[in-house]
């Protein structure tokens, strides 16, 4: 393990470096563009259009890195990145700034797809799962000490976009000084998504269903703070609170889910997560509650991130080990798309009911979620599985699901 790590210090450092400046840009463009004083709906289908792009590199960029190669596209993916952030500073208008977040979504699933692709290729049967604890663990860190980042500068300034772009430009430097060769690309088969509902129905319901929670949840955090009067040193603490807490539940909440069936775990959890949410958009007065607020935060992100994790993990338990990849692009495919009509919903709740309705809609989600496990528990019996729980993280590609121990090693592409 100590071998594999040490051959792959470019890549885990270029990722650090990416998922900080990803971390301060989501909160750096919700906080401007409340003070800017775009309308709600104009933020959430700018939020939205991250995830378009996000969808739309997973689909499209595979065969691109297999004809140009893993550093190349790495280099102008993170370059084109860079250059992003800066037109966000120099033209503050709510159209520009929804292609440009397209565009950001698209360099960034692509960077995860050459990251993700490059640890499958350096790891076997006895590294896998611990190399993808600490993907999970680069990812959630690097982004939370990014969202911290936001309360050391002024969103009205042109500064905090510039460190974005100088951290963007530094991952670069690392993979292409480095010395070892790029991984040969394996692609994914892939699997339709009505037979992945006949596989696993529940599964693939309550992908989407995150998707639509969980993308409200992180695009709008910084939106939903700032309207209701958080300092930036506040609004930071929110967003790395949801951050640490999803973290650290993954492994307890899937310690269960290997125990029981993982639907009642699932909708266990939901209505925890509901309850939560419930409370969270009851009338709170920030002025003197901002502690319970933060509690009732940590609670939520708790119960609510490991969500999308137990949905490949029940959805494994059903099918061939030989699909289990595909299986897990599928549930991708399924949370993109919840993710992007999250943030346009919540906003047309937030438009209604004001800013409660952040909260509100979330809890909408998790109503279904309970409401669906409750019914598929009463029409489908399913044994506890003999497979193990594996978390993943939320904002990463359909290849990130190779290196689940599960998973068995995809073959070389047959070149011939």
């Amino acid at each position: 393990m100590f071998k594999v790590l040490k051959n792959s210090w470019a890549l885990f450092t270029g990722l650090v470096f990416m998922m900080v400046a990803h971390g301060l840009q989501g909160n750096l463009l919700g906080v401007r563009a409340t003070y800017e004083n775009f309308s709600l709906i104009e933020i959430g289908m700018m939020m939205s259009f991250f995830y378009v792009g996000y969808l739309t590199g997973a689909q499209k960029l595979t065969n691109f890195i297999f004809k140009v190669g893993h550093i190349r596209v790495f280099a102008a993916l993170a370059s084109l990145a860079s250059l992003i952030i800066l037109l966000h500073s120099l033209y503050v208008n709510p159209y520009t700034w929804l292609v440009s977040r397209f565009i950001s979504g698209f360099c960034i699933v692509g960077i995860h797809i050459i990251v993700e692709s490059w640890l499958n290729d350096r790891a076997n049967n006895k590294t896998r799962g611990q190399l993808l604890s600490i993907y999970m663990m680069i990812i959630y860190l690097g982004m939370g000490v990014g969202m911290f980042v936001l309360s050391t500068t002024d969103p009205n300034e042109y500064e905090p976009f510039i460190i974005v772009s100088l951290l963007m430009s530094l991952a670069l430097i690392p993979i292409l000084v480095t010395k070892r060769k790029a991984p040969t690309f394996r692609k994914i088969k892939s699997i339709s998504i009505k037979k992945l509902y006949d596989i696993s129905p529940y599964g693939t319901v309550t992908s989407f269903l995150f998707g639509l929670a969980i993308s409200a949840l992180f695009t709008l955090m910084s939106v939903y703070c700032a309207t209701n009067g958080f300092s930036l040193i506040e609004i930071s603490i929110a967003t790395v609170i949801v951050m640490v807490s999803g973290a650290i539940s993954q492994w307890p909440i899937g310690y269960l889910s290997d125990r029981f069936d993982r639907r009642i775990v699932i909708v266990a959890i939901a209505v925890g997560a509901g309850i939560t949410s419930y409370l969270l958009a009851g009338n709170i007065n920030f002025e003197n509650s901002k502690f319970n607020f933060y509690t009732l935060l940590f609670a939520y992100s708790f119960l609510c991130l490991p969500i999308f994790s137990l949905c490949i993990s029940h959805t494994n338990d059903l099918i061939e080990k030989d699909n289990i990849v595909s299986a897990g692009a599928g549930l991708n495919f399924l949370y993109g798309l919840g993710a992007i009509c999250g943030p346009i919903l919540c906003t047309l709740f937030m438009n209604y009911f004001g800013s409660k309705g952040y909260f509100i809609f979330i809890l909408i989600t998790h109503i279904v979620t309970v409401v669906y496990g409750l019914f598929r528990i009463s029409v489908r019996q399913v044994e506890v599985s003999d497979n193990s729980f594996v978390a993943v993280p939320r904002a990463t590609s359909p290849l990130a699901i190779e290196l689940s121990p599960e998973a068995d090693p995809m073959p070389p592409e047959n070149k011939n």
